[in-house]
């Protein structure tokens, strides 16, 4: 393997005790640089940082060498790390410095990750990927510091936003497997070992598996597995009970990047995903995934989306966070490619080439979001897919599982038994009166909560009388029949009219069914 170091499990333990001993952690690296320099580091400005690791200590080396990719002089690193190891193993090279003296230089970005799941307690935890090609690094993707004889293409990047928020996104309980599906330099397998029996990488790129078992291994799990392969061919037919993917999900017109460009046409990579998950997903199974998806001149986009899942009998749950026009994608992805730097630059004959193929498909706008499935076993599974760019509370997976089990409680009861069943108001909602100073009554009533999705939504007099009572002593017919003798209404006609807004106040969970 190119500029990859070997995996030897006697010393790579040496290796993370060397960390741990030097405080070489996420709360130890924010201790030590603060909490200004540390955000200047997640924005690749080096400087703060590097100011602050002036005094020579093990953990000011380590993120010199690690984090800031500086050389540092051999006996520091010798302080630090058992360092003839990670020379033999091709974690460090040997050089000389400005001054003629002893230096090694990193051969790999080394990042401490807070590895959280929740229900487990805090694990300390390192993803190992390419120089330049981690978030919060001195470089950066674009910057051209990248790994030394290493194909541009075939660079393994570290924590970034997306797989940061794919992590956040999952559903986080115990299971038998796990699959993560172009796992890279290991992130969403570095989590799923923490609650799955046995985990499942796989990556079409040979060098993106060898950095996953690097993340793993230092990170002291040994229950995954690698398979080499593209998408779901590594693994056969085998089944997962939770199935995580931040695949190359870019839609470009070529595959010049192994890590973000998935290589087939439009955004037919992330409907196959969706399409083949169905085959590899045990009852009751998750699948989470990021994805990019085009918007069409003349098709409804949430129609696009929801004919990716139909005839699956899957479950969906379909968010897109933003959508972007033509342009400002293939800026964005033209920069990410480093194709605006130096003379001679093809960034104009690329930008062509790209609007080209968008024009040719019709495409109007891209949409980015998160989606996810679930093998929930319905005759007539809940598809729903929805724009929300609004902020939402992370970690969200616990929030999502439960939206999927509110969605099996309303298909099990039908308005009669909505009515029947008792509520409460679940947690932070609160209550908005909108209005002209000095009116008597409201305009409009909002509940808005201040929890997962951060929902907000309109109620009536009716409604607010309602959730302002269900605590879960009284059944929905039974306030309802009193808020009909307290407005005078007919009760049959206000309990016709009450389980459409019990659908919608549960599914968008600011009440919660008593079971």
């Amino acid at each position: 393997m190119t500029s990859s170091p070997v995996l030897d499990p006697a010393r790579l333990a040496k290796l993370r005790e060397a960390l741990l001993a030097a405080s070489f952690t996420a709360d130890g690296c924010l201790d030590l640089l603060g909490p200004t320099a540390y955000a200047a580091l997640a924005r690749s400005e080096a400087v703060p940082a590097l100011r602050a690791t002036r005094g020579g200590s093990p953990l000011e080396t380590l993120v010199r060498l690690f984090l800031l990719q500086q050389p540092v002089p051999f006996a520091a690193a010798a302080a630090a790390l058992p360092v003839e190891d990670c020379l033999a193993d091709g974690w460090l090279v040997r050089g000389t410095g400005a001054d003629g003296g002893d230096v090694v230089r990193a051969t790999v970005d080394v990042r401490p990750y807070a590895n959280e799941v929740a229900g487990l307690p805090s694990a300390e935890a390192w993803v190992v990927s390419d120089l330049g090609c981690a978030v919060g690094g001195a470089g950066g993707i674009g910057s051209g510091e990248t790994a030394e004889g290493v194909a541009r293409k075939d660079l393994v990047l570290g924590v970034g936003g997306a797989s940061t928020t794919l992590a956040n996104l999952s559903v986080r309980r115990p299971v038998r497997a796990a699959l993560d599906l172009g796992s890279g330099s290991g992130v969403q397998a570095l989590h799923a070992a923490r609650h799955a029996q046995r985990v499942t990488a796989t990556d079409l790129n040979p060098r993106a598996l060898h950095f996953s078992r690097l993340t793993l291994a230092l990170s002291g799990f040994e229950n995954a597995d690698f398979a080499e392969g593209s998408l779901f061919e590594p693994v056969g037919e085998r089944k997962f009970d939770l199935i995580v993917s931040n695949p190359p999900f870019v839609i470009s017109p070529g595959s010049r990047f192994v890590y973000r460009d998935g290589g087939m046409a439009g955004d037919d990579l992330s409907r196959s995903l969706v399409r083949a998950a169905a085959a590899h997903l045990e009852p009751g199974g998750y699948c989470h995934l990021l994805a990019n998806w085009q918007h069409v001149k003349g098709e409804d986009w949430q129609e696009r989306l929801s004919g990716w899942v139909a005839g699956t009998g899957l479950d969906a749950w379909v968010v897109q966070r933003d959508v972007q026009d033509v342009a400002q994608y293939v800026e964005l992805w033209l920069r990410d490619g480093g194709d605006h730097r130096g003379p001679g630059s093809d960034y104009q004959t690329r930008y062509d080439e790209w609007l080209d193929t968008f024009e040719a498909a019709r495409v109007e706008g891209i949409g980015f979001g998160w989606i996810t499935l679930r093998a929930g076993g319905a005759e007539q599974p809940t598809v729903r897919v929805e724009d929300w760019p609004h902020s939402v509370e992370q970690p969200l997976g616990p929030h999502i599982e439960s939206w999927f089990d509110r969605q099996d409680f309303l298909r099990a009861h039908d308005d009669a038994a909505l009515l029947a069943t008792r509520y409460v108001l679940a947690d932070e909602v609160v209550q908005e009166q909108v209005g002209a100073p000095g009116a008597e009554d409201p305009e409009h009533v909002i509940l808005r909560h201040n929890r997962g999705m951060r929902r907000a939504t309109k109620v009536d007099t009716v409604g607010a009388g309602f959730v302002g009572v269900c605590d879960g002593t009284l059944s929905a017919g039974e306030i309802v029949d009193a808020i009909a003798q307290l407005l005078g209404e007919d009760r049959v006609v206000l309990r016709d009219r009450v389980p459409e807004s019990l659908r919608l106040l549960t599914e968008q969970g600011f009440i919660t069914p008593v079971r």
